[in-house]
């Protein structure tokens, strides 16, 4: 296909799901640098299964995928992508700080057979990612002793911590009372100023409208409106009852498809994403 200029990421009648059972098909959808774009959808829309289906979570089923300029499946630069999964928690089975757990981030830049050894690269990187989302005093502190909205923190600086050229995020305010909420939004906030690109799947575009720039609905497995937020708020009578449910994801636990794509590991809580 023919790519258009700048985009990070490209679909043309994507189709994505599990083995041969689609759940979003005929997907056309570009998101071009500094973009804040919000996923909306009911529950089961497939617009999980969209943002993972970028990632080889899920298996492409058709059409064609670019991720910056390259076909998806020759794209092995995985660290550009910087994935936020739904969680609410991180393991309480595993025992780490938050600089440890945020240093995980930086696996992806050092050779998988050599001995890992922190760079004063990867320790200013690590610092900054997690004065972004405002956890700087508590780098030391166990994962296990902060809130759900700090756990959810420390998930986006690991992201941050590959230094990606584009986040992809699932429900990142989801689960959390409202004064976390609103430091989540802060944080995001913080990110779009400095021209990060997102991709946020959300329920809870009240607490992201102030930073995004496209709104994407899914329904039933396609993309049934991509625009503006003045375009959405024109039209907003006709996918309020289709964005306003909770969250909660319809993947199921897939093995990544492409080599090097993120997925869950032991730092994640046990059986994967939430049904």
């Amino acid at each position: 296909m023919t790519p258009t200029d700048g985009a990070i990421i490209e679909l043309r009648r994507a189709s994505f799901g599990y083995a041969d059972q689609p759940v979003v098909t005929g997907a056309n959808l570009t998101v071009r640098p500094g973009e804040v774009v919000a996923v909306l959808g009911p529950n089961g829309s497939g617009k999980s299964t969209l943002v993972r289906g970028l990632l080889g979570l899920n298996d492409q089923l058709g059409g064609e995928v670019e991720l910056f300029g390259q076909p998806r499946e020759s794209f092995s630069d995985f660290a550009r992508l910087g994935y936020v999964p739904q969680r609410h928690t991180l393991s309480a089975s595993v025992r780490a700080t938050v600089t440890e757990i945020v240093a995980v981030g930086r696996l992806s830049h050092h050779r998988w057979w050599r001995p890992v050894i922190r760079s004063a690269q990867d320790t200013a990187i690590i610092g900054r990612a997690l004065e972004l989302v405002g956890l700087t005093d508590r780098a030391h502190a166990d994962v296990a002793t902060l809130s759900g909205g700090q756990q959810r923190r420390v998930l986006i600086a690991r992201a941050l911590a590959s230094d990606p050229d584009v986040l992809l995020m699932d429900e990142p305010t989801a689960g959390v009372d409202a004064a976390n909420q609103q430091v989540l939004s802060a944080v995001l906030a913080r990110l779009a100023a400095q021209g990060t690109t997102m991709v946020i799947v959300t329920h809870e575009l009240a607490a992201l409208a102030d930073i995004v720039t496209r709104i994407v609905v899914v329904q039933s497995g396609r993309i049934a409106f991509d625009g503006s937020r003045e375009e959405f708020a024109a039209r907003t009578g006709e996918f309020t009852s289709s964005v306003d449910h909770h969250h909660e994801d319809e993947d199921r636990v897939t093995r990544p498809k492409l080599p090097g794509a993120p997925a869950s590991g032991p730092l994640d809580p046990r059986g994967g994403v939430r049904r």
